[in-house]
């Protein structure tokens, strides 16, 4: 069994005026594929390398199974590592780069060859074996990459940003080799990545990160869908979330001139100011003269769907808004869109500590 248990572990580089990681205190299930998920200098890649013996604990523990694994050596810990760069040895043929670590542990020649020949036939390589690693493509160095874990056969998969090479077209296809391989392979995995949407397509379970500590948890539609602070509602999605400060009141929630009425969204008593959080598409277009007038000032025009981007007028201060519109081209630059929002389509937040007001 592979559960990763992670408690309380925490990483403090010498010098530094506060931790990179506080003290984590996650559970990655047994076959599961989590992605670790923020900014840069958020913590992800920290928290990774803990795992993988790159990086010492200062305290806590970290788990694999029942297996204490906090002080134990790399290679003693049953994981392969996946990284940024393909670290692919030039002067070896694709089939020496993935049977070298297995050569090195002193795996019998058959058994060294039986698992390069079934990772070879897995990723689509068993043509590329006598190649040298020059005459790859990036997606395919990026493969034998993966290949070179594989046969390892380990408990965990470690991969920190193995696509941040690869241009967009091959970053798409990629991820989805990689989450079926995964889903077909069955290990127990950990991939970090800063791409939000790289996440959401690839994770069972996606982990928010910020300033070393989980903000949030959950699937990625959960996390879309029900945010349980304001970073992750500004982090999770594309375009992000209008994240809108308003002034409550006896008759509703007041963004400007517009009024939201309070429709049970929470049953308890709402804070004076609040933060609005309304997603691109869950804007609801109306006639002039009702809800929140949006001055247009560029349009994104993507094929399938576009996206209007403009600026309103709350009391003294212009925001930013982002509205996804219903038709292509019916929406210029100058224009003035009135929007209103649906009962159940705002997110609350408290404006004064960030966090999810409601159900």
């Amino acid at each position: 069994m592979a559960r990763i248990t992670f408690e309380a572990a925490q990483r403090w580089y010498d010098g530094a005026d506060a931790p990179a990681v506080p003290g984590i205190d996650l559970v990655v299930e047994d076959g599961e594929f989590l992605v670790l998920v923020g900014p840069s200098g958020c913590g992800k890649t920290t928290t990774l390398r803990m795992l993988a013996g790159l990086e010492d604990v200062d305290s806590g523990r970290i788990l694999i199974g029942e297996r204490d694994v906090t002080t134990l050596a790399p290679k003693d810990r049953d994981i392969a590592m996946v990284f940024q760069s393909y670290a692919l040895y030039p002067h070896k043929s694709v089939r020496e780069n993935l049977g070298f670590a297995l050569k090195m542990a002193k795996v019998p020649r058959e058994e060294r060859e039986r698992r390069v020949d079934e990772a070879a036939a897995l990723l689509g390589l068993t043509e590329l074996l006598d190649r040298k690693p020059r005459a790859l493509s990036g997606g395919q160095r990026q493969r034998v990459a993966m290949g070179r874990a594989i046969v390892r056969e380990p408990q965990v998969f470690c991969m920190d940003e193995p696509l941040s090479n690869l241009d967009a077209k091959m970053r798409v296809q990629t991820r989805s080799d990689i989450a079926q391989l995964q889903r077909k392979l069955g290990v127990t995995t950990v991939y970090v990545t800063h791409d939000q949407v790289e996440a959401m397509t690839m994770g069972d379970r996606v982990a928010v990160m910020n300033g070393g500590e989980i903000q949030q948890v959950d699937t990625p539609l959960a996390l879309y869908d029900r945010p349980a602070n304001l970073f992750v509602a500004g982090f999770i999605g594309s375009p992000q979330m209008n994240l809108l400060e308003a002034r409550v009141d006896d008759r509703g929630v007041h963004l400007g001139d517009h009024t939201l009425p309070l429709d049970g969204t929470t049953s308890a008593p709402l804070p004076p100011q609040v933060t609005v959080g309304v997603r691109p598409e869950a804007w609801r277009l109306v006639g002039p003269g009702e809800g929140l007038p949006v001055r247009v000032h560029l349009v994104e025009e993507l094929g399938s769907e576009g996206f209007a981007h403009g600026s309103a007028q709350l009391g003294d201060r212009e925001v930013p808004v982002a509205v996804r519109v219903p038709e292509r081209g019916q929406v210029t630059p100058e224009d003035v869109l009135h929007l209103a929002v649906p009962t159940g389509a705002a997110h609350l937040f408290d404006t004064a500590t960030g966090q999810r007001l409601g159900s």
